[in-house]
């Protein structure tokens, strides 16, 4: 019979979880300054030792938080490079969902919040610019899909990157004007983005 003390405890992943769910929820109202390891312990329902048993520090809930964010991307690039017909085909289907987690306000606090973290900590800039850089070459390697024999290297990067913060603004305007007309924002979008692709 199995023991059920030991089969109901919380998996190590679990735990992580649920630290790093605390952890962004602190963050969203108090910013990673104002969110101490005792407000994230809390949160959490735990202690401050059972937090730094997962993580040693600020920075490295920071960084778990940045590579959750990242995997999904990877998740949601796999899944638009498995689509049979043109890159803008793919992005066409799938943009309105991508602009619906851009306006969702908790994903855009929490970005902000760590891009304002990055602005201050050092150890947080390079946190952020390794996972941005993952996430261009994630892009740029889907992007190469559709390239134009014409366009020179720079140029190709130039439009990879103006693709790239056409979604980072996004966040921006989410907190800024959250009852932007989404339908027409998303049909200017896909007409934008066919044109840097074509």
């Amino acid at each position: 019979m199995p023991d059920e003390t030991h089969s109901s405890r919380p998996s190590p992943e679990s735990r992580r979880q649920q630290i790093l769910d605390a952890a962004c929820e602190r963050v969203r109202q108090s910013g990673f300054h104002g969110a101490s390891m005792a407000d994230i312990a809390k949160a959490a329902g735990l202690s401050v030792g059972q937090i730094y048993r997962y993580f040693e520090n600020k920075e490295a809930i920071i960084a778990a938080i940045v590579a959750q964010d990242l995997a999904e991307m990877r998740d949601k690039f796999a899944e638009m490079e498995s689509r049979p017909g043109t890159l803008g085909d793919a992005i066409d289907e799938h943009l309105p969902e991508g602009i619906d987690k851009c306006f969702d306000q908790r994903r855009a606090a929490l970005a902000l919040e760590v891009v304002a973290e990055a602005a201050r900590n050092p150890k947080v800039a390079a946190i952020v610019r390794e996972a941005d850089q993952q996430e261009r070459s994630l892009a740029r390697t889907m992007m190469e899909r559709d390239r134009k024999p014409e366009w020179s290297e720079e140029e190709f990067q130039a439009r990879c990157e103006v693709i790239g913060l056409i979604f980072d603004g996004l966040l921006m305007r989410a907190v800024n004007h959250p009852d932007l007309n989404r339908e027409a924002l998303t049909a200017v979008l896909r007409s934008t983005i066919r044109h840097l692709l074509s």
